[in-house]
């Protein structure tokens, strides 16, 4: 047995963080990690079938998301997908303005890039949310000046699976001449439509691992005729974007899984919510558990709550020993000793933030493992936080029997 390995019996309720590879992607990538393996930009034969490959990846990816193949640009992560549209359209706009627009509740590959910019004389505009994580269009409108050069709003959020009102920021920005739009999709791909036309945003980032692609793999769209100013150097690759040998098998494999995706979203978005309701009603009943990010407009496969008087991390750990794979909020800062931003943004204190639980599922969640859960994970949580009550009444535990 290998090391690490996930035991069979373990529910994995963790799809936020990852997603199992589906076996249709590494088929898709298995011959361009061994016959076909090629540098794209050689001219011999090896090259010209990589490169074939490469363009057909463009072509599907663009296709699902309603883009032209030019607009896709293959990148290493979502994370890099985020920076380099930020940054590079922050830089490409500099002459005209200085102001980035944004929200309290982004991922950190957002936020991080902002306090970058800020080092080197840009502004950043970090707009508060409601209790559920949502930010008010009006107040994007209200905010945009003539120096804003960016707004950059995520889809839905990774935490607490609140999907932003898209349509409406966008509505107003484009009220604003000269401002880009960039859209963080990276959470919300798996189960809402990505039609970027429809959508009417100039940058949009995808990870292919939360959609059951490979890890290390990430696009960027760039709507034709937005200038975006390169982060990595050394090479004319991706149409002069990006540099670097390109991740063929990762770009094939990539587009396979959104290309089954969307496939199938509608289908496994339905099966999700209501396998996710299952879970949300049992969990709830539990005292002191609350929802966390809004009650309709969120993720279909998406549970976050807050268990009052507990700590989410001894929650998580219980749940791991009993066959439940969980967590209590973003893969990219576990084992941080902050309370989460996105939850202090939407209102809560340190104390109750450190409560929080995240349930995720995926296409691959059953409806047995959700039954499962049913009967193991209210009943963890209702122990932890009887024992965490004790605790606190008794904290050296001198209380004498009478």
């Amino acid at each position: 047995m290998v090391r690490g390995t996930i035991s069979r019996m373990t529910i994995y309720l963790d799809h936020a963080a990852t997603t199992p590879m589906r076996p249709e992607v590494l088929e898709a990538m298995l011959p361009l990690l061994t016959g076909t393996f090629g540098n794209p930009s050689s001219p011999h034969a090896q090259g010209r079938r990589a490169r074939a490959a490469l363009d057909e990846a463009h072509e599907t990816l663009a296709r699902a998301i309603g883009a032209e193949p030019r607009e896709i640009v293959f990148t290493a992560s979502g994370t890099e997908a985020t920076n380099l549209a930020v940054k590079g359209a922050a830089w490409a706009g500099k002459a005209s303005g200085n102001q980035i627009v944004t929200t309290a509740v982004e991922h950190h590959a957002t936020l991080h890039a902002v306090r970058h910019l800020e080092k080197f004389g840009f502004e950043a505009i970090v707009l508060p949310v409601d209790r559920y994580g949502r930010v008010d269009p009006e107040a994007v409108d209200a905010t945009i000046t003539d120096r804003t050069v960016l707004v950059t709003v995520m889809l839905a959020n990774n935490e607490v699976g609140t999907i932003q009102p898209i349509a409406e920021i966008v509505e107003r920005v484009r009220r604003h001449r000269r401002v880009l739009i960039h859209v963080d999709a990276v959470q919300g791909a798996p189960y809402l439509d990505l039609d970027v036309r429809s959508l009417d945003i100039d940058l949009l980032s995808l990870g292919a691992h939360k959609l059951e692609g490979p890890k290390g793999m990430g696009v960027l769209y760039i709507r034709h005729g937005t200038t975006l100013l390169p982060q990595t150097h050394g090479g004319s690759q991706e149409r002069h974007r990006r540099a670097g040998t390109e991740n063929v098998a990762g770009a094939v494999g990539m587009a396979r899984a959104l290309e089954l995706c969307v496939a199938e979203r509608p289908e496994t978005v339905r099966r999700l919510r209501r396998l996710r309701d299952r879970l949300a009603q049992a969990t709830l009943a539990v005292p002191g558990v609350e929802l966390t990010g809004h009650p309709k407009e969120r993720l279909a496969g998406h549970l976050s709550v807050i268990a009052r008087d507990a700590d989410g991390d001894a929650i998580a750990l219980s749940l791991d020993l009993e066959g439940i794979a969980c967590s209590t909020g973003s893969a990219c800062t576990t084992g941080s000793t902050e309370p989460s931003h996105v939850l202090s943004a939407m209102g809560y204190p340190e104390e109750e933030a450190r409560g929080a639980l995240r349930l995720t599922l995926g296409r691959t969640t059953t409806a047995d493992e959700i039954e499962v859960a049913v009967r193991t994970v209210p009943p963890c949580i209702a122990r932890m936080r009887a024992a965490s009550a004790a605790v606190t009444a008794d904290p050296l535990g001198l209380e004498v029997p009478a």
